[in-house]
């Protein structure tokens, strides 16, 4: 069934999918503590609800993208949309944490599924780069306005007392919005016919997969096990699967068959900076909310409280972002070097201000804030400096490989810094014990941000991100 209303109203359809995939990062952040408490978990469960969500989209993007050209980007978008609907439900309804890691996975999956076929749609619908601009932009703003909510929300919906288990809300939240999503989708996206083009890449997924679960999973439980021997064996072969994964995509590149990943991307140095810089960034990002609220929580912060804290600072985020897209093209690089003096300055002020129970509010709120604004003069211009260079005829794999290390890295920050937090929290922890693991796993970001700051620095030329891309 199809019916006709504007380009922009299918934008509008389409944005529901970005905004839903995004707030389910940004509201599980903010309730881990309720989340833990409801499921009876432990530190490392609580850890892999967050990764294994992260690297199910990681690793199935770029199938999720290419089912849409075997099967129709209307028809995956729909059946996609719907079992994140449905999955959401599982997790919602979830009585162990190992039923909800595993339906956190296969959520991932769907939303891996149903975001390419979104965007993909946006090239479509809107043909002129001038509106082709314009829709993106607001796209990534709605993208932008889901983190803020979904931290609102992950600190609300554990409060309200006349719902019994009110931590479940923050899953089942998704049915209504998800379940219109779908039945607009069906009503109004238009048909398109499958392209049948390329292939699907089974092997490279089966050993991405493999790769990243043998490296995050001991990461995150052999610290609780006392680190036994498979964990430790589970090391070694995602190093060992690691090397077949780039043998087995350099083969099928060599045979001119699709791989998952096109490895001729490592040949541009620029682009292996800037993968450098995503890696060490988005550690940061989500292990910076883990080990924030598992502290506001040892001080004594309700969820609600949390929730609104972390509002101020995705309001900083926001307000810096739309500054950064005018300044960048001005001043490059530079803007992005100031964001991150910005973190890494805000950061030792966290540590500063997070000493004790007696926190002053204010300050704090000022502090989230002013963070908020370095992470929004860098974040929008990450991909622009991953593409750097990057010949028009692989723009589309330089942009998979970058969203596949952005989840894959946050995955990876959750498990180091996360772990690192754990550690120092020991089993049985005082407020004490949280002011000292917070410190330690902060200053290991701050390392991390240090990091990026120097692969800023590597990336050639002053002129700037933007207007590198243009010069070449």
């Amino acid at each position: 069934m199809n019916r006709q209303i504007s380009k922009w109203s299918l934008l509008a359809i389409i944005s529901i999918s970005v905004f839903l995939s995004v707030m389910d990062i940004f509201i599980v952040n903010v309730a881990i503590p309720a989340i833990k408490a409801g499921i009876r978990g432990s530190d490392s469960d609580i850890q892999l609800v967050i990764v294994l969500y992260l690297l199910g989209y990681a690793v199935f993007l770029v199938t999720g993208s290419r089912a849409g050209d075997y099967f129709g980007k209307k028809r995956i978008f729909v059946v996609a949309t719907f079992m994140f609907v449905v999955i959401s439900a599982v997790c919602g309804l979830a009585q162990t944490a190992w039923q909800l890691n595993v339906a956190r996975f296969f959520q991932g999956v769907s939303a891996a599924c149903m975001i390419p076929q979104g965007i993909n749609y946006i090239q479509v619908l809107f043909p002129g780069s001038g509106e082709r601009t314009k829709a993106l932009g607001i796209y990534g703003s709605v993208a932008g306005s889901a983190s803020v909510i979904g931290q609102f929300l992950g600190g609300i919906l554990p409060e309200i007392e006349f719902v019994p288990e009110s931590w479940r809300l923050i899953f089942l939240i998704n049915l209504p919005i998800g379940l219109v999503a779908v039945l607009l989708a069906w009503l109004f996206l238009p048909r398109d016919a499958p392209t049948r083009a390329g292939a699907f890449d089974h092997a490279g997924v089966a050993l991405l997969t493999g790769t990243l679960v043998c490296l995050t999973y001991p990461l995150i439980r052999g610290r609780e096990l006392g680190w036994p021997g498979w964990c430790l064996g589970m090391l070694a072969g995602s190093a060992v699967l690691l090397v077949f994964f780039i043998r087995d995509q350099k083969l099928k590149l060599g045979n001119d068959r699709q791989p998952l990943l096109d490895v001729r991307l490592f040949g541009f140095r620029d682009f292996n900076i800037g993968m450098a810089i995503v890696l060490f960034y988005f550690m940061v990002q989500d292990s910076y909310f883990l080990i924030n609220v598992m502290l506001l929580e040892g001080l004594g912060f309700s969820s609600g409280e949390t929730g609104i804290l972390f509002v101020c600072q995705g309001v900083g985020y926001v307000a810096a972002s739309l500054a950064a897209v005018r300044l960048v093209p001005v001043y490059g690089k530079k803007v992005l070097q100031a964001g991150i003096l910005v973190m890494i300055v805000t950061l030792l002020l966290h540590i500063a201000v997070l000493r004790s129970a007696e926190v002053n509010r204010n300050v704090l709120y000022f502090v989230l804030f002013i963070y908020g604004t370095g992470c929004g003069s860098v974040l929008p211009s990450l991909l622009a400096v991953a593409l750097k260079n990057i010949p028009v005829g692989l723009a589309g794999a330089a942009s998979g490989t970058f969203s596949t290390f952005q989840q894959t890295a946050i995955a990876l920050g959750i498990g180091v810094t996360g772990g690192i937090f754990f550690t120092q929290l020991g089993p049985h922890p005082d407020v004490s014990d949280f002011v000292s693991a917070y410190r330690v796993a902060t200053v290991c970001n701050v390392g991390l941000l240090g990091l990026v700051g120097f692969f800023l620095w590597l990336l050639p030329g002053s002129k700037g991100v933007y207007g590198d891309v243009v010069s070449h």
